[in-house]
């Protein structure tokens, strides 16, 4: 959770965002017209409350090559990227998202995410010429919808749910021209891609192959990296132990599914809710992890104590048998 309050919170009709997105405005009166706005290509999402970390220095390329899931080895300057840090056996421990400037690697993080990240990295550090910096006290992130202007530094990416990423100053925040929307908006864009978020859509057992992570922020074919023979034999193996699906929820229910909800078939539990949002267009989805061998046919209960039980319908995003048969798109 992040420490920092945003000041966009000030404007008429902000209310705060809860949990992993405090700090920032759930929605500024609407989250389904800002939702709208969106994706007509209107207005800015406060992603303000999320960490910056910084990594300069001449080997920082070649050193985050080595220890990421992704490749960086004559990344150009202006070129965004997505990179996962492994434990030793697989499992998803950190989610970046940056851009390097030819100097300097920028990325974004989870909120609260930093001191973690930064610490780990510089335990990793030895003899490379890098340096890394928490930044967030300084600077922030605006998603905005749409193609990147050519100026600024902004990411873009296949997950970035057809739009960027700004990196800015952070006094600048207060400035931003256009209409503000909501994290909430962003989540129902977000869970509408099928893009997990690190923290809501998967447990400290998650691998990459589970979650259509492979070609997005795992490089296939690229030299050792920590957790990579995880990664590596159940690519080669085919049929990852569970899978991310979105899933259409019965809307005649008036609450959403919250993180950690049982999903079932029958009395038998099969996954849990990540993240859920209700969208402009689809009534209520949300981002669920289940095991594999469900039938991608099945109807899904969605069940918690003292709530009624939800239905839904499941939409396939990895698919059962992904593995090396199944190539993912580089």
């Amino acid at each position: 959770m992040s420490l920092t309050r945003s000041p966009l919170l000030d404007l008429p009709g902000a209310v705060e965002a809860g949990g992993l997105d405090a700090g920032v405005a759930a929605h500024y009166g609407s989250d389904l017209r800002e939702q709208r706005a969106l994706v007509a290509g209107k207005g800015f999402v406060d992603l303000s409350h999320r960490d910056v970390v910084t990594i300069s220095g001449p080997d920082r390329l070649t050193w985050l090559h080595a220890i990421t899931s992704q490749y960086f080895e004559g990344l150009r300057p202006g070129t965004s990227t997505t990179a996962l840090l492994l434990s030793p056996t697989g499992h998803v421990e950190h989610a970046m998202y940056g851009i390097d400037d030819g100097e300097t690697f920028w990325l974004h993080t989870e909120p609260g995410a930093a001191a973690a990240l930064v610490e780990w990295l510089q335990k990793m550090v030895f003899m490379s010429r890098v340096e890394i910096t928490d930044v967030t006290a300084d600077y922030a992130i605006v998603w905005r919808p749409g193609t990147a202007p050519a100026e600024g530094l902004t990411r873009t990416g296949a997950d970035s749910m057809g739009g960027h990423e700004v990196f800015l100053p952070r006094q600048e925040l207060s400035a931003l021209e256009g209409p503000a929307a909501g994290v909430w908006a962003y989540e129902a864009l977000r869970i509408e891609a099928g893009a997990p978020r690190l923290g809501l859509d998967m447990d400290e057992r998650a691998i990459p192959n589970e979650l259509g992570w492979l070609g997005v922020g795992v490089h296939l074919d690229k030299g050792c990296y920590r957790g990579q023979e995880t990664v590596a034999r159940v690519h080669n193996l085919g049929r990852p132990p569970r899978r991310l699906v979105r899933l259409h929820l019965d809307g005649s229910v008036d609450h959403l599914p919250e993180h950690g909800y049982a999903v079932r078939v029958g009395d038998k539990q099969v996954g849990f809710i990540g993240s859920a949002a209700r969208h402009h267009e689809y009534g209520p989805i949300a981002l669920a992890l289940i095991k594999r061998n469900v039938d991608p046919e099945a109807v899904l209960e969605v069940v918690a104590e003292d709530q009624p039980t939800v239905t839904a319908t499941q939409e396939l995003l990895v698919d059962p048998e992904v593995g090396l048969h199944v190539r993912a798109r580089l």
